[in-house]
């Protein structure tokens, strides 16, 4: 019962002593941090003039600094959503959106495969195409200060801001330029080459159909002048303007001619068994007869002698005529018909591809900035100072502790190896430094010498 009832008396006061010792030992670390503490705020208090002088300098440096830091300005230019997003997939994804939200809707539109006109023109927007123009345009090579052009593209792109919002699919161009005038050019330079782009590389199916009109037209339109060319030489080299109503008129006209010939005659014969032949009236009708022979002659035409130059063509050459009037004029109407049914369809197509080409339509239009973007110079300038008090305080820290060292620390020595090696290479190479100099500054010398002689 002894032995039992002693072990926990002997266990009690053991654990305790441990237990105070463990908090003696971190109360000891607390006083060892809070000296240290308290030694630093006193080093920094003891050269608090000189940590001023410093916080001086500092901001006056980084108020030169930021000073010198050449000001940015952003212009930014916001387009509509394009028209004519249709088919299933934009219904699916309508759908989705109405139910799930627009993070709904971008998955579909990924697992889909589809692109909404919007991302379209933003591609457009961030192609090479785009960036070569402006770069030409701005000469912004100079600008960027790049001999390459692919290093002006990319430092184009880090100067551009092109986005579109999911949710209402507006599209957003910002550019940044140290000019606020090139800024906001730049950003409408945007929107125009977007709306070219956009009509030139246009792949709808009216846009080629109106391109194979244009093929068409161009093909039809010469042989339309040719054929008419031929037909009005025709027309013109044989009087022919019209073979159907010019024979109706004559053989109409030689009707009459005939009636009026067989009526002169019978007066003739009349008056020929009444009196002499020399009678004023026998002879003065003998006449008139013999006349309306020669107009009914000529009317009629010779079948071999067809090279007469008479105001209209005969009787008897308008058949002949009559079938190459014919094919002339038929080829004439059907090339006049082809071309005309062209041009209608070529003028809807025309119609129908400017209402399948996306309309770039400008919400905002870019307007010159009158406010800069870069630098916040107040900012920039309370940063420096404190980071130039923070670097003066730590170097204070440094050197305390640097001094605190035992000078036959390894550390310390080997520190002082270093700095005086380092020294040693300095003083060996500051007469070849001077030499050189010394030699730069003579040519220097002897070619102005040379120019004052010349």
């Amino acid at each position: 019962m002894n032995v039992t009832s002693s072990a926990p008396a002997q266990n009690g006061p053991a654990g305790n002593g441990k237990h105070r010792n463990g908090h003696g030992l971190f109360a000891v670390d607390a006083r060892e941090h809070d000296t240290k503490r308290m030694a630093h705020l006193r080093l920094l208090w003891e050269h608090r003039k000189w940590l001023a002088r410093i916080a001086v300098w500092a901001a006056i440096a980084s108020t030169i600094g930021v000073i010198l830091i050449p000001s940015r300005y952003k212009s930014t230019a916001q387009l509509m959503p394009p028209d004519g997003q249709q088919g299933l997939g934009m219904a699916l994804m309508s759908a989705l959106a109405s139910k799930g939200g627009s993070a709904l809707s971008g998955l579909a539109s990924d697992l889909l495969g589809t692109k909404t006109s919007g991302e379209l023109f933003v591609g457009v927007l961030k192609s090479r195409t785009v960036a070569d123009e402006l770069i030409t345009k701005y000469r912004l090579q100079e600008v960027y200060r790049d001999r390459k052009i692919e290093d002006a593209r990319d430092d184009l792109a880090d100067h551009t801001d092109i986005a579109v919002d999911r949710k209402s699919g507006i599209i957003r161009i910002t550019v940044t330029d140290h000019s606020p005038a090139r800024a906001q050019e730049m950003a409408q330079s945007y929107v125009t080459e977007l709306d070219r782009l956009v009509a030139l590389v246009s792949t709808s199916a009216a846009r080629r159909e109106r391109i194979f009109l244009e093929g068409r037209l161009g093909e039809v339109k010469p042989e339309l002048d040719a054929d008419a060319r031929r037909f009005s030489e025709f027309a013109s080299k044989n009087t022919a303007i019209d073979i159907p109503a010019q024979s109706k008129a004559m053989v109409e006209a030689a009707a009459l001619l005939q009636g009026q010939l067989i009526a002169a005659k019978s007066e003739l014969s009349g008056l020929q068994q009444i009196y002499t032949h020399e009678n004023f009236r026998v002879r003065a009708l003998s006449a008139r007869v013999k006349e309306l022979q020669a107009q009914l002659q000529k009317l009629g035409g010779d079948s071999s002698n067809m090279g007469t130059d008479d105001l209209y063509p005969p009787i008897r050459k308008l058949p002949l005529l009559g079938v190459t009037y014919a094919d002339l004029f038929r080829q004439t109407k059907i090339q006049e018909t082809v071309y005309e049914l062209l041009t209608q369809q070529y003028e809807m197509a025309k119609v129908q591809e400017a209402k399948e080409i996306p309309t770039v339509k400008v919400l905002d239009s870019p307007v010159v900035p009158t406010k800069k973007s870069f630098p916040p110079r107040f900012l920039l300038g309370c940063c420096g100072t404190v980071l130039g008090v923070v670097g003066a305080a730590g170097w204070l820290v440094v050197r305390k502790r640097w001094d605190d060292r035992d000078p036959e620390d390894p550390a310390r020595m080997l520190a002082g190896e270093v700095g005086a090696t380092a020294r040693a290479r300095m003083r060996r190479l500051r007469p070849a430094a001077v030499r050189i100099a010394s030699r730069f500054s003579g040519r220097k010398t002897k070619s102005e010498g040379e120019v004052e002689m010349t």
